[in-house]
């Protein structure tokens, strides 16, 4: 048995992983200032039966390096996915974005680093890749994004991500702090809050076609993306504890690799709950990149990465889920 902390558990991912792991037995400590994560996404703990101490939870944020040592006392692994997401937020808002994302990073690395934290797992983005540079393209394919790709930041998100990343290569190259960032791609599945002003796509189109009304796509909706369920990312996170050396300070990609047209995930969803709402669209929104599809070898070569869910099955999870919340 070891302990898990997890910044951000009650946030989407961070709650799937708080759940997956107390399933397994693992000790849990879940840091988290609700500001974007819910505590309804940690109801679940109620209906379990755990051991005494083998949950607790730490109210607060990562811009607090005090609260971070507390937070690493005596904690085998770090699973990093408080932030503040949303590139369109992040345009709005990027000094926040930076505050949180970098130097909230950095704190918990230093925290980690002097707690002897076994490995520290960071939350990367795919948006690190921004759009291929020109050299990249080859006539009208869209080449899947590999890690030895140069990255191409296009917000104030995407570069805080990236800078993660670099710290978390620095502590590993100076301190031998363990670290390994994943880099998610379009991740989806239960307990994706819809209702944010800067909700994803999927949560936002099963929200508005199950109550009926037409979902807006941004630009011709020919706009690609590599779409991953939770529970592939869930999978990612765990067997990154306990991957081979090879993988320490590298990032890897966590996706499906393969690409989906915003168009293509309309259509498919509303077959799956069987409506017919024709969608309304507005211009491209700034900082979006056009195309995004991972080759995801390397994380299957580091990680044994098997990316057990597809797209239509995550999907129709998905839609099972919010049936129940109905």
């Amino acid at each position: 048995m070891a302990l898990y902390l997890i910044t951000g558990g009650a946030g989407f991912i961070g709650s799937n992983l708080v759940e997956a792991l107390l399933t397994q037995g693992e000790e849990v400590r879940v840091l988290d200032n609700f500001s974007t994560g819910k505590e309804g996404n940690l109801s679940f703990i109620n209906h379990l039966t755990l051991p005494p101490g083998s949950y607790s939870l730490l109210k607060g944020g990562i811009r607090d390096l005090p609260l971070c040592r507390t937070s690493c006392e005596k904690v085998d692994f770090v699973l990093h996915q408080a932030a503040l997401g949303s590139v369109p937020r992040s345009i709005d808002d990027p000094i926040t974005t930076n505050e949180v994302n970098i130097q909230g990073t950095l704190n918990l690395l230093v925290a980690a680093r002097d707690a002897h934290v076994k490995r520290f797992i960071y939350a990367s983005s795919s948006s690190v890749y921004g759009d291929p540079v020109l050299s990249q393209l080859h006539g009208n394919a869209v080449p899947a994004k590999v890690e030895s790709q140069i990255p191409n930041p296009q917000s104030p998100y995407a570069i805080s991500k990236l800078t993660g990343e670099y710290y978390c290569r620095v502590f590993y190259k100076i301190y031998k702090l363990e670290t390994i960032s994943l880099r998610y791609f379009n991740v989806f599945g239960q307990k994706q809050d819809a209702h944010s002003a800067y909700a994803a796509v999927i949560p936002k189109f099963i929200h508005l076609l199950l109550g009926d009304q037409a979902p807006t796509i941004y630009g011709d909706g020919e706009q690609s993306r590599d779409f991953t369920h939770i529970d592939n990312v869930v999978h990612a996170n765990l067997n990154a504890c306990h991957a081979s050396r090879e993988a320490l300070g590298e990032a890897l990609n966590i996706a499906y690799g393969t690409r989906t047209t915003i168009n293509q995930l309309y259509s498919q969803l509303c077959e799956l709950t069987g409506k017919k709402i024709a969608p309304r669209y507005l211009p491209a929104r700034a900082g979006d990149v056009r195309h995004s599809l991972a080759d995801i070898q390397k994380a299957k070569d580091l990680l044994g990465y098997n990316h057990p869910v597809s797209i239509t099955a995550g999907l129709k999870k998905t839609l099972e889920w919010c049936a129940r919340r109905t």
